[in-house]
């Protein structure tokens, strides 16, 4: 519910997709600084008290964005504030919950594990950004700002309660920091397969998502019909994101890095439909299918991390992951808003359809990639 909350909260307040973009940087920025030190840190004090640390931290930023909200207009700064905080909570919680899983499930489930966990943040998209939307239109952007305080608080709670087989400690042996992230890198970087889609969704992300998350609500308020048709389409997204987690249920391809990157080609159509002026409908289904094409291969692609990388390094490993895939997010956001100024903002979108569709078949053409085959149970 909050993105959409906020980007017409910036927007009623006078916002132009510049500032709405210098809104979502502040959210990335802090994931970029500080998430190699977020997962350095996951690895060794223990997964679940980070991840707790980042609810409590995220509930507070929010929960005073919406009071102020409530109140009246805010400064641009608090949003940027806010938006600092929760993008802090991120850097730390993301890494943790990519070592979490291998606690949690046993080796032979965990591909169904990454496959039921992407569809539950979907699931939740499927409602909220389309709620979000009759909200803002019934109320205000505070009401939707405020439950997504509530749900860190919801998070924490069910974290709290949540009981480990063996131990939760994860702590290893004390050893300088910048060792802990050389040899974070060093299993990274000795993987192709891993760093060179990690480049592919750094300039997807630079090129083709960020632009998209900043102008696809000022499309839809200028000839969509505003945040009600917004939060529709991106519910959409959840919905397709909860039959991608579906298919990926009992999956187990030969040769799952490839289906992973065929599934990629999805996310050219949003972008795409909208560059087009194409009608609501069009553009709920294009955001439909690739939100299908998102869990399934991220449901793939994360069972292929936790299975071949050791355990006490997933934290760190998935921290440089994300690191490297929104390397460019702080540029994106306000180069987004920038390049519709002077080019327009269906330019700009189809471009960067076009970019996604290049950068696909680019990594199609790794052999590392390409011919990667699945890895059983038992190491084989």
């Amino acid at each position: 519910m909050s993105s959409v909350a906020i980007a017409f909260a910036v927007l009623n307040s006078g916002g132009t997709p510049t500032t709405l973009g210098i809104v979502f940087t502040a959210n990335i920025v802090p994931q970029i600084a500080f998430m190699l030190g977020g997962g350095v840190l996951a690895d060794r004090l223990g997964r679940r008290q980070v991840m707790l640390t980042a609810d409590a931290a995220r509930c507070v930023a929010q929960g005073v964005l919406a009071v102020t909200l409530f109140l009246g207009n805010p400064h641009i700064w608090l949003f940027i504030g806010a938006a600092f905080v929760v993008g802090t909570g991120n850097a730390f919680f993301s890494p943790a919950l990519y070592g979490l899983t291998v606690q949690l499930a046993p080796r032979d489930q965990i591909g169904n594990a990454n496959a039921l966990f992407s569809m539950a943040q979907p699931a939740a998209q499927i409602a909220g950004p389309s709620l979000a939307g009759i909200l803002i239109a019934a109320t205000n952007p505070a009401v939707a700002i405020a439950a997504d305080a509530g749900s860190y608080a919801v998070s924490a709670l069910a974290l709290a309660l949540l009981s480990f087989p063996g131990s939760d400690d994860t702590r290893r042996q004390r050893r300088r920091l910048l060792r802990d992230m050389a040899d974070g890198w060093a299993e990274f970087a000795g993987r192709t397969w891993l760093w060179v889609p990690t480049v592919q969704f750094a300039m997807f992300n630079l090129l083709t998502w960020g632009p998209y998350v900043v102008l696809g609500p000022v499309l839809a308020r200028e000839y969509l019909g505003g945040a009600r048709a917004w939060g529709l389409i991106l519910g959409c997204y959840g919905g397709g994101a909860v039959i991608g987690g579906l298919l990926a249920l009992g999956r187990k391809p030969r040769r799952p890095l490839l289906v992973r990157t065929l599934a990629t080609f999805g996310y050219a159509l949003p972008p795409l439909t909208l560059a087009l002026h194409l009608p609501a409908v069009a553009v709920a289904g294009g955001t439909l299918l690739a939100g299908i094409g998102s869990a399934l291969g991220g449901a793939i692609s994360t069972t292929v991390m936790q299975q071949r990388v050791p355990a006490e390094a997933l934290s760190r490993v998935g921290a440089y992951n994300l690191v490297g895939s929104y390397a460019f997010g702080a540029v994106a956001y306000v180069a987004g808003g920038l390049a519709a100024e002077a080019f327009g903002a269906r330019t700009v979108l189809g471009f960067g359809a076009a970019w996604t569709v290049f950068g696909t078949l680019v990594v199609l053409a790794v052999p590392a990639v390409r011919n990667l085959t699945w890895q059983e149970e038992d190491g084989k």
